[in-house]
């Protein structure tokens, strides 16, 4: 890994190399939604790599400071931003809450877990952003507990146009570390996919819904895709 990159295209780079982010426009995954995609992203891996680990929780401390100033706390969501969330509070020196996917089903019922009384405002760890449903959903439940949320950052985002208009409504930043176009940048470069795969790729991120795989509608053999447990929830 050449140690000049450009922080994002380091990042893409990274993911694509320990098969963390899956591009397969030949052979489409199957979301938990049923959505058809070319690409499937699990940032767990990252927890497996130290020194990329490292790295990427100190850009996140760059950016959450350049970008909001340091919070009173860091707050992540379940449960891939929960890891590196904590990563970031501890490098930071702050408090560390994280919330969960859903209300817990006994006790005190919470949704949002650590001691609150620590801070009022929080930058929000996540490890991906797809169409920011549950990304935003969590951010509510902050908002709910009282908590101030200055804004929002992840290590990748898709930019489905679904997601900037879900957060721009919500008037939540968010600051991604490396992005899907990106990504298709540094797949090139690196050999991952070729030029004839682009096309497909850029249709799916258009309109990902009716997206049906290379040939798009009436193609079977590609639309068929492989069940995969992420979902575009995020």
């Amino acid at each position: 890994m050449d140690p000049l990159l450009d922080p994002a295209l380091k990042i893409a780079e990274f993911l694509l190399r320990i098969k963390a982010v899956r591009l397969e426009p030949k052979k489409p995954f199957t979301w938990a939604s049923g959505w058809k995609s070319p690409i499937y992203c699990d940032n767990r891996k990252i927890l497996g790599h130290p020194v990329m680990r490292t790295f990427i929780r100190q850009q996140f401390v760059e950016k959450i400071n350049k970008e909001f100033g340091k919070p009173d706390m860091i707050a992540g969501v379940a449960t891939g931003g929960i890891a590196h969330g904590v990563l970031v509070a501890q490098e930071m020196g702050l408090p560390f809450a994280y919330v969960r996917s859903s209300e817990k089903a006994h006790g005190m019922r919470n949704t949002v877990e650590g001691d609150l009384t620590q801070g009022r405002n929080a930058v929000v760890v996540e490890d991906l952003v797809s169409t920011g449903k549950s990304s935003l959903t969590a951010v509510s439940s902050l908002r709910d507990a009282d908590i101030e949320v200055k804004g929002m950052v992840s290590i990748f985002t898709y930019g489905l146009k679904e997601a900037t208009e879900a957060f721009g409504k919500a008037k939540v930043r968010l600051h991604a570390l490396t992005n899907y176009n990106i990504l298709l940048q540094q797949a090139i470069a690196d050999g991952y996919i070729s030029e004839k795969d682009m096309a497909p790729l850029k249709r799916w991120r258009e309109d990902p819904a009716k997206w049906q795989g290379v040939g798009e509608v009436g193609d079977q053999g590609a639309a068929a895709g492989r069940s995969m447990a992420g979902k575009p929830s995020k």
